[in-house]
């Protein structure tokens, strides 16, 4: 079974800036490059889950993510890098959309996008690691272990200072 490294988007990534969804509002986070060689240095595969509430708010499409995801997998193609999959939840309770409007088991923390991941790639969970910025990125599956980055988000609910720390983990 394969192990994969798991890592929100915004804020691990990119930068974190309000509902990202063009590639011109896209800033990579410093290192975020350099960990994910290591990574595939180390044999995990790369997955990215993110909760993508833009949608159920109205700011942007289903298709707008996919679009911009193609084009960052692009970015790290440049790099060297193979992204295996971006997964994304483009639901929330408070959603003006009233399609994407509801409680999921894909939205983080719940652990439906990893889940979906291990049945896509056979990933093992216990040799895998999960990186994120906000508390809610500690995913709620037993065996896995999620790394918080400080962050806006994290006030003292984190683990590392930033992705450098991430690396000596793997």
């Amino acid at each position: 079974m394969k192990k994969a490294l798991f890592l929100d988007r915004d804020g691990v990534i990119n930068e974190d800036r309000a509902y990202p969804w063009k590639p011109e509002q896209i800033v990579f986070v410093d290192g975020i490059f350099s960990l994910c060689r290591k990574a595939l240095d180390k044999g995990y595969i790369l997955v990215v889950v993110t909760n993508q509430a833009g949608v159920a708010r109205g700011y942007f499409t289903e298709n707008d993510v996919k679009k911009l995801h193609e084009w960052m997998s692009g970015k790290f193609m440049e790099q060297g890098i193979e992204i295996s999959a971006f997964y994304y939840c483009p639901y929330h309770p408070k959603g003006v959309t009233e399609q994407y409007r509801k409680d999921s088991d894909c939205r983080k923390p719940a652990p439906g996008m990893v889940l979906k991941a291990v049945e896509d790639f056979g990933i093992d969970i216990s040799r895998s690691l999960m990186v994120g910025d906000k508390p809610s990125d500690r995913i709620k599956l037993e065996g896995l272990k999620s790394v918080i980055i400080k962050s806006n988000y994290t006030g003292e609910d984190y683990d590392v200072e930033s992705l450098l720390d991430i690396e000596s983990l793997l």
